[in-house]
């Protein structure tokens, strides 16, 4: 590695470990205990962080490594994405991959499909690490309680991202370059261009759909406290809204090698989704509707798996809360990893707006 190189590692390591203290001091407050490992069955009361979760006393929910990090990305609204048809994306002030990287480590990118794990439903699956007994099979068949109306010129679908800054790699890549930091203000590489690529696709299947742009995580803490304030402020503008997805994008695999999921569907590789669908069997969050969220989940889920056999990863269900409980069909959405190309994570994106315009 060059002085360049070392100089750059020092200073994300240095602005890491501050962060890292940042959110010891937090969770100091606010969490009694420290959490065991692993997925275990959540019975007792719960309290929530500033993260989104929440937590029962007797154990934790299991959370993506993504959902752990940190973010530097500025306070204030983001700009559209460029149109894709008009213009090619713009890397200035980003990551390239056939950049100069002299002197730079290289480090490898895996390909995975994550398939079969948990309970099988009707031919998708379900991560269950509530510990609670659930009918999934009866769930997917009930009727959601509400209904989109077609051709509206009110929204039915809101997106936002509580991590706004979540990015991808510039290219399909078997590789990464040390330099490489998968975040970013710029909305031609980060989950902003993938929400309006499901808003694109909604819109032209005749769904109306807002999306909210508004930057949520200058910092980590806190992050869902505020993009629940942008939410609620969206529905008390519109009303007519009935939908609401917070999309994001995972992160697997360590510093030196990094994990991507990936499909494919004729001919052509996305990346893999996971669905988010949270619970509160004790009513302790005030999560009441989470019955219908997870039937929203299990129908896109299961469609999905129908239309493009291998586009999602197990269902994660869990005793968690995020912003699931601001209304009925509110879920998260991961879409792909932060070493999946933005090309494989905005093909996912139209997909998953094809199997959403069917569900709803």
């Amino acid at each position: 590695m060059n002085l360049k190189g070392k100089i750059r590692k020092g200073a994300k390591l240095t602005a890491s470990a501050a962060l890292v203290l940042t959110a010891i001091v937090s969770l100091g407050k606010r969490l009694p205990e420290v959490l065991n490992n692993g997925e275990t069955a959540l019975t007792a009361a719960a309290f929530t962080l500033t993260d989104g979760k929440y937590y029962m006393e007797s154990g934790t929910t299991a959370v993506t490594e993504e959902h752990a990090q940190s973010s530097d990305t500025e306070n204030e609204p983001a700009a559209a994405p460029v149109d894709r048809k008009t213009a090619q994306r713009d890397k200035s002030g980003y990551y390239d991959t056939n950049a100069d990287h002299s002197g730079e480590a290289v480090y490898d990118v895996e390909e995975k499909t994550i398939g079969a794990d948990g309970d099988e439903v009707e031919g998708c699956y379900v991560k269950n690490s509530t510990g609670i007994d659930v009918d999934f099979e009866e769930l997917l068949k009930t009727n959601l309680p509400f209904k989109v109306e077609k051709n509206s010129d009110a929204p039915q679908v809101l997106i936002y991202h509580t991590h706004t800054g979540e990015a991808y790699l510039d290219e399909d890549t078997d590789h990464f370059y040390e330099s490489y930091y998968s975040r970013t203000n710029n909305n031609d590489f980060n989950v902003v261009a993938v929400g309006e690529r499901i808003k694109e696709k909604l819109e032209q299947k005749g769904i109306k759909t807002m999306h909210d742009t508004t930057v949520h995580d200058s910092t980590y803490d806190g992050s869902y406290d505020r993009s629940a304030q942008s939410v609620q402020d969206d529905m008390e503008k519109y009303p007519s809204i009935k939908v609401v997805l917070d999309i994001h994008r995972d992160a697997l695999g360590s510093e030196v090698r990094k994990v991507k999921t990936v499909f494919e569907h004729d001919g052509k590789k996305g990346a893999q989704i996971m669905i988010l669908a949270g619970c509160d069997p004790d009513n302790e969050r005030g999560f009441t509707g989470w019955k219908n969220n997870l039937s929203l989940a299990l129908k896109l889920q299961s469609t999905a798996e129908k239309l493009y056999p291998g586009m999602t990863r197990p269902l994660n269900f869990g005793c968690f809360a995020y912003n699931e409980y601001i209304c009925d069909g509110s879920l998260l959405i991961e879409i792909g990893t932060d070493a999946n190309s933005i090309d494989e994570a905005e093909y996912s994106a139209e997909l998953l707006a094809d199997v959403m315009s069917r569900v709803l």
